[in-house]
């Protein structure tokens, strides 16, 4: 009796978890009255949320924050370490960034925040100040992204899963860094007692002055009556940015798993430094945006259909401001212009508009539990209306972007979910309405209709199975369409020029991957993860510079092919001991042969310039326990990244030897983190570029030197 009582009562403790459950039973003699029973050899295993995305038909990875909440990181910190990831900063804290995920970077990949897109909380806000505080895990896609994301990315997509436990809690970190750089945190939950009404506030704060050392810079000597090389720090590029949310709903209740209403305000204050190129410097352009959010989310499961609806609008209000008729250099001199600062024209001080609003709605029915059916639905409208408070000859307009994207998933499940296999179809809708006519030998805006609507087919299968937990497989094929951003078309109003002649790129994705986990005895774990692609895009949209005026605007190319494959391996040693190591390769080639003038084209072949095409990653680090007490931990780690050496433009133009390159590079950090009191109570210290190498990203932008960093972090539950 006793054996079936202790079986049932496992039985129950799995399925109340989720977990698959394994138990050895101690058997009891039913003659014979024993006053205590002991179970031996329990084992409760289950897969978290990370593990199932791994496993899933898509080539993705998901990173849990843990600890890392404890130091002074942003999610780019965090992402640009992973596999087959590559973030590329154009300064200092707050600066414009490009990342790439297997080849492909820039707008090419989509962000989101628990499924709806990010720039719903304003322009403003990104992956450098969201705070991470209310961070749960980061989901990667490597090429095919989930319909339910209602996404038209190229190259893959970041979703942030925030956290939603049902407890209250109080979580305030503050930061300090190097360049006069501060952060704080706030965030929190409280359930209302004697209801099902969870409130979660959270407020957040970066500064930094970014104040950092330029090296071997251009600048005059008076002495020397010739400009020479020096060493100056950067003096015009403060940044602040707020962030403020306020949500509220409930979850588990009769008539709604979750729903949820969320307001939020987010405020950035730029100042500008450098355009495209930092051989181009402002001292008094700055740039002002602010946006308020109203949101609300609901989902519910009856039986075997489930809802989900998520309704957002955000008005969104930036500023740029560039009055001033001067040419600065490096050391904080200038010389009187006969234009402004950012492209040597008349005084601007240029409003931009731009509300947003998005619908993300879907529908899953279970057949049975091997055939699954999704429908989704996203609405994605965006406006541009734009002004100028001195510019008496800019010509106002309002311009419109509004995208619809229909996807249909069948996933089909056997052999106990071993293998899956996903199937799915998308149309992409695109309708423009543009209303701006200035420029237009730039723009182009008097080659295109001003009103237009076109629709797109997109698809593709994903399949993954698993041999053993030892060894399992994936593959997935995509035809995807992504269709061009406001920030392509319409510009920045500040560094990017429009181009409204620009049309949706298109893509043969191919994935082949392989993963597994191996265990050696109870204290050692071996992780490993490959992967395979090919992708042959249409329509290539990617970033040119003009380096007269330092201004960047984004056009078409035919064709590009991209292959390229990453790897990674971790070891654990009884949960103290963590190794790391990743890697990626690329390769871009253009596939323009000829020119529109119908001669052969100069790079053809060429490798596509000014990304990195191979890098990687190390990481080590180790974690005492019960030092002091019998729950304070310390954890010590250090990490490693390469980036090998790449052009600065096509291979094909100029001599080898003088041709403009991003040289290798070597960076190392290391930190120390320490908690006590069940992890009540964290600080961490850290320095970043222990050895203050000469660290290029986007365009020969110049990254901060050696910094350090300490953190302080109270969670109470």
């Amino acid at each position: 009796m006793c054996k079936k009582i202790n079986i049932l009562i496992l039985t129950l403790i799995s399925i109340l978890a989720g977990f698959e459950c394994k138990a050895v039973v101690l058997p009891v003699d039913s003659d014979s009255v024993a006053p205590e029973v002991r179970l031996k050899d329990v084992t409760v295993s289950g897969r978290s949320k990370s593990r199932q995305l791994k496993e899933s038909t898509f080539s993705a990875n998901a990173i849990d924050i843990g600890t890392a909440v404890n130091r002074l990181n942003t999610l780019n910190d965090l992402i640009g370490k992973s596999a087959g990831i590559r973030i590329r900063r154009e300064g200092g804290v707050g600066s414009d960034y490009d990342l790439s995920i297997n080849g492909l970077s820039g707008n090419s990949i989509r962000y989101f925040i628990d499924g709806v897109p990010i720039e719903t909380k304003g322009s403003g806000m990104n992956l450098d100040n969201l705070p991470l505080n209310i961070v749960e895990r980061v989901e990667l896609y490597k090429g095919v992204v989930p319909t339910y994301l209602g996404s038209d990315a190229l190259g893959g997509a970041v979703n942030i899963v925030t956290k939603k436990r049902r407890n209250n809690f109080l979580d305030a970190s503050y930061g300090i860094g190097s360049f006069h750089t501060h952060s704080g945190d706030i965030t929190g939950q409280v359930y209302i007692p004697k209801t099902a009404i969870a409130v979660r506030p959270t407020f957040s704060i970066n500064y930094s002055k970014n104040d950092y050392l330029m090296k071997d810079v251009e600048v005059w000597s008076e002495k020397d009556d010739k400009y020479v090389l020096a060493d100056k720090p950067r003096f015009h590029d403060d940044y602040l940015s707020l962030f403020a949310q306020l949500e509220a709903g409930v979850q588990d209740v009769n008539w709604a798993d979750q729903f949820f209403i969320s307001f939020s305000y987010s405020k950035v204050h730029k100042e500008l430094q450098t355009g495209a190129m930092q051989n181009k410097v402002y001292g008094m352009a700055e740039r002002n945006s602010h946006s308020a959010n109203m949101a609300a989310r609901y989902a519910k499961r009856w039986k075997a259909l489930s809802a989900r609806i998520n309704l957002s609008h955000t008005w969104d209000h930036s500023e740029t401001v560039d009055t001033t008729y001067r040419k600065y250099s490096w050391d904080g001199t200038y010389m009187p212009s006969s234009g402004n600062e950012l492209n040597n024209k008349a005084r601007t001080i240029r409003i931009y508009k731009r509300p947003l609003t998005v619908v993300n709605a879907g529908l899953d029915y279970e057949l049975n539990g091997h055939n699954t059916f999704s429908l989704n639905y996203m609405l994605n409208r965006n406006g541009n209306d734009r002004t100028d408070k001195v510019d008496k000859s800019f010509e106002p307009s309002n311009d419109v972007v509004t995208k619809h994207i229909v996807s249909f998933t069948y996933l089909q499940t056997f052999f106990g979910q071993r293998w899956q296999t996903s199937y799915f179809v998308k149309n992409y809708i695109n309708s423009l309405s543009i209303g701006q006519t200035d420029n237009s030998t730039v723009t182009g805006s008097s080659e295109i209709d001003s009103k237009t609507t076109k629709n797109h087919w997109g698809g593709g299968v994903g399949t993954r199975f698993s041999f053993s937990e030892k060894a399992s497989i994936k593959a997935s094929y995509e035809h995807s369409v992504r269709l061009p951003l406001a920030r392509e078309l319409l510009g920045n109003g500040t560094t990017v020029y429009p181009n409204l002649t620009l049309v949706p790129e298109s893509s043969n994705n191919v994935n082949l991957g392989i993963f597994g986990n191996w265990y050696f005895g109870e204290v050692n774990q071996i992780s490993y993860e490959a992967n395979g692609f090919i992708r042959h895009v249409q329509n290539y949209i990617r970033a040119t510079v003009s380096e007269r005026e330092g201004m960047m605007q984004y056009v078409n190319e035919p064709a590009i092919d991209i292959k390229g494959f990453d790897f990674e391996i971790s070891y654990t040693w009884d949960n103290k001991l963590q190794i790391l190591l990743n890697g990626s390769w690329s390769d871009a080639r253009d596939l323009k042969k000829y020119k529109s003038d119908g001669n052969p084209s100069a790079t053809y072949k060429n490798r596509v310039p000014n990304r990195p095409w191979m890098f990687g990653n190390a990481e080590a680090s180790y974690t005492f326990r019960n030092l002091t007490s019998m729950s304070d931990r310390l954890r010590i780690g250090m990490e490693y990244q390469y980036i090998h050496w790449y052009f600065l433009n096509w291979e094909a133009f100029g001599a080898i030897a003088t041709k403009a390159r991003i040289p290798t590079q070597h960076l190392a950090n290391i930190s120390l983190s320490y908690s006590w009191h069940n992890q009540r109570y964290n600080i961490s210290l850290e320095c970043n570029n222990v050895f203050d190498r000469l660290a290029y990203d986007n365009y020969m932008l110049q990254k901060p030197g050696r910094s350090f960093a300490a953190k302080f972090r109270l969670y109470l539950n």
